[in-house]
Parts: C-alpha cells; sequence; structure tokens
C-alpha cells in the first residue's frame, strides 16, 4: 500500500487486459445506450449519430485514462502515493477522501443492481417488504426480502473476493471477461432479428430526434470519466506502457462501446436497453443464464471498487496515525456498502451520487496530469516519494476550484450542452500549470 509495486511483481498482459474488459463491464454503458436511442420516447438520436457520440466520449476516455496510466506504469506507485507530489504528503488526503466516498458509493450501487436483477428474476414469494421509499417521501422501488438477501448475498461476496487483490480480480476476470461479452454480442443480435433485422432497425432509429451530439458526448463522457481516475490503482501492474494502452481500449475501445450498442439496439428494438431484462421473458432458461452473467460480470467491477477503496482510505488513516491493513479496510468498507446496498442506495440514490460525484471526481486528475506532465517533464524521482511537502497548495487550490467549477455546472445547469466533468478538469489542469511556478518561485 505505501510502496512502489516491483517489476517482480507487475502481471501478465493478457490478465490484465481481462481485468480491464471486467471492470468495464458496468451496466450504465447499457443504460447510456438506451438514452441515446430516446427510452421513454424521450429525445434520442439516430444509430450514426450515435455511434459518432460513442467514437467522441470513449476516444476521450480512453486518451486520459492512458495518460494517467502510464504514470501509474512508469512509477508502479498507487494513486494515494503518486498524489503526493501534486497535492503534498498532507494533500493528499484531498483526492483520497473524494475517491473513497466515490468507490465505496459505487459498491453499494453495484451490489443494489446485483439484488435488483435477482428481484426481477425470483418475484417476492414471501410477500415481506423490507423497506418502502415512498414510506419517507422518496421514489423507488420496494426494497422486498428476495432484493434485501440477494444483495447481502452478493455484497458479502464481492467483499470475500476482493481480500485477495490483484489476483483475485483476475480468478474473476479471467474466466468471466469472455462470456459476458459473448452473450452481450449474442443477445443484441438476437433483439436486432426480433425487431425485423438490420434494414428495419436503421429505419426506427432514423425517426429518433431532439438529443444533441454536444449533450449526448457529455452523457458517455460522464459516464466514466470518474472511473479513469480508478485507473491507476490497476495500471501500476503493468508491465509496459503498451499493456496500459491494450488495458484502457479494452475498456474504452472494446467492452464499453460495445455495451452501448447493445443497450441502443434493445431499446430501438424491443424497448428495453437492458439485455438481461429481455432475457427474463424469454424462458426459465435464459433467465437464468441472464442473471447469473448479469451478477459474474458485475462481480469484477464491484471488486475493483473495493480493492481500490482500501489504497484510498488507508493512507488517509495512516496520516493521522491510524494503522489499518488492507484487508481489514475491504472488510469494513464492504460490509458497509452491503449494508447501504441492501437498504436502497441503488434505487434511491444512485443518480443524484452520479450527477455529483461524476462532475467533482474528475478534477482530482488535474494537478496529476499538471505536474507529470507539464511541471516535471515526466519525471518522479521515487527517492523523493517520502520528502514531499506537506501541501502541495498548487494542487489543492486547483482541485479545490475545479471541483467547486464542477458541482456549480450541475447545480445550476451551466454548460449544459459540453461535458462538464471534463470542463472541470481542464479548469484544473490550467489553473495548476499557471500557479504552480508562480508558488514554486515563491518559495
Amino acid at each position: 500500500m505505501f510502496s512502489p509495486i516491483p517489476q517482480s511483481a507487475r502481471r501478465p498482459t493478457w490478465k490484465q487486459v481481462l481485468v480491464w474488459v471486467g471492470f468495464g463491464y458496468v451496466a450504465t454503458g447499457l443504460f447510456i445506450g438506451g438514452t441515446l436511442a430516446g427510452v421513454g420516447g424521450k429525445p434520442g438520436m439516430p444509430f450514426t449519430q450515435a455511434l459518432l457520440a460513442i467514437a467522441i466520449g470513449m476516444s476521450a476516455l480512453f486518451v486520459l485514462t492512458s495518460l494517467l496510466g502510464v504514470m501509474a506504469q512508469r512509477t508502479g506507485l498507487s494513486l494515494a502515493l503518486i498524489s503526493r507530489y501534486s497535492y503534498g504528503r498532507l494533500g493528499a488526503n484531498l483526492p483520497m477522501i473524494a475517491m473513497g466516498l466515490l468507490t465505496l458509493g459505487w459498491f453499494a450501487a453495484i451490489t443494489g443492481m446485483v439484488g435488483d436483477i435477482w428481484g426481477s428474476f425470483l418475484g417476492n414469494p414471501s410477500g415481506i417488504i423490507v423497506f418502502n421509499p415512498e414510506a419517507y417521501g422518496y421514489t423507488g422501488s420496494m426494497i422486498t426480502l428476495e432484493v434485501f438477501l440477494a444483495c447481502l448475498i452478493a455484497g458479502l461476496l464481492f467483499t470475500f473476493t476482493s481480500l485477495y487483490g490483484m489476483k483475485g480480480l483476475e480468478i474473476i476476470a479471467i474466466p468471466v471477461s469472455p462470456i459476458i461479452m459473448l452473450i452481450a454480442v449474442t443477445t443484441g443480435v438476437a433483439m436486432l432479428h426480433e425487431g425485423g433485422g438490420l434494414a428495419e432497425f436503421i429505419a426506427r432509429s432514423d425517426q429518433n430526434s431532439g438529443l444533441p451530439l454536444s449533450t449526448a458526448v457529455t452523457m458517455v463522457i460522464g459516464s466514466w470519466i470518474a472511473g479513469a481516475v480508478m485507473g491507476v490503482d490497476l495500471f501500476r501492474f503493468n508491465k509496459s506502457v503498451t499493456a496500459v494502452l491494450l488495458g484502457a481500449a479494452a475498456c474504452f475501445i472494446f467492452t464499453n462501446p460495445l455495451l452501448n450498442v447493445v443497450g441502443y439496439i434493445g431499446t430501438v428494438t424491443v424497448g428495453m436497453p437492458n439485455y438481461v431484462t429481455w432475457m427474463l421473458g424469454k424462458s426459465v432458461i435464459l433467465a437464468t443464464i441472464g442473471v447469473l452473467t448479469w451478477t459474474l460480470s458485475l462481480w469484477t467491477t464491484n471488486d475493483a471498487e473495493l480493492y481500490c477503496n482500501s489504497l484510498y482510505t488507508g493512507p488517509v488513516l495512516d496520516s493521522v496515525g491510524i494503522k489499518v491493513n488492507k484487508k481489514t479496510l475491504i472488510l469494513i468498507v464492504g460490509i458497509l456498502g452491503t449494508l447501504l446496498g441492501s437498504l436502497g442506495f441503488y434505487q434511491i440514490l444512485f443518480s443524484q451520487f452520479i450527477t455529483y460525484l461524476g462532475t467533482m471526481a474528475p478534477p482530482l486528475a488535474g494537478p496529476l496530469l499538471a505536474d507529470y506532465y507539464l511541471s516535471r517533464r515526466c519525471n518522479y524521482p521515487l527517492d523523493q516519494l517520502n520528502k514531499q511537502p506537506n501541501f502541495n497548495w498548487a494542487g489543492v487550490i486547483s482541485a479545490v476550484l475545479g471541483m467547486s467549477a464542477g458541482l456549480a455546472f450541475s447545480l445550476y445547469n451551466v454548460l449544459p450542452n459540453w461535458p462538464t466533468g471534463l470542463l472541470a478538469l481542464l479548469l484544473t489542469i490550467v489553473t495548476y500549470a499557471l500557479i504552480r511556478p508562480m508558488m514554486t518561485a515563491k518559495h
């Protein structure tokens, strides 16, 4: 947790690529595709325009993730350690606290996604309602006993496999990743066939209108820009820059665009972006396959969320004199996230969580990129890691400014047709590049 990953401990490239396939397989990819298709009668866009939006958005994510990944691969440092150069030893707590909350929220949400699909599969034969959001003034589906137990079991299983770190991620990802991608492609083709074939699909998609390209690109980028920051803690296990590029491509050139397309096809042809929901209505066998693959696919993602969380919260606690080993942190956060997921975090708070943290988290990467590539010319001497000042105020100030701007963009609907998270990130980079030389000269 507090030292670089040596070359002897780096993982084979093919295994890391499969980890990124599994990490990138998140339900939001399907839902974004559905949004581009105008799910629920909302504004959408033709398929060719949707492909353009996906290409632009995913290309931006690929570049950002690769730049962060190269930093991690060359230094072998975790996000917490690499942040010391751009934020300072104590200043690094700012991005770590934010990323700790982000990954906890994602763990709870994904656990809720798994429980929700199992609830649809099992129904409510017990007749027991554990939690009704409407009784407390919230909107969202009721948490039945079946959903609650599914969340509880899934969350504890995710927590158990996360205890094994990167090897645990590979154990799940290697056999599961090819299977889930094959099923996604197969169901996409099946839904296309059910909807009347390719020609009928294109004709229907051409009727979509009302969604500007700029807004679509914003949604595509916003769905994953915060996750790109997490990549630092996965890429530090890569053996080469080529491995970094292949991993980023596996997520943003292959997995996510494919899910976007499948979600778009499902919406236009059968009226639903989530292919598992479509499988539930076909047969018991297909429903069972769909629910199991859904669980396994999200398992790989949630393992990464929990593993990275321990790398964020551990250094923060250590900085105030509290020593907690990584496995203990995984257990504590895993249990907390499981309880949050079981009690409706996904059903009630997920959209607000994504909106605000999705715009506030990207600027955290700004000081890292500006410091490494612009100020220090890709040179982080590892012997200076523990000699950094307590605060690099250029990093702290620029990040706070960028996060505040991102939050303001969301709250006051500023520049609604632009990728606000990306704009906040760019603002942070420019701010750091301007004030860092002045503060260095003053010092």
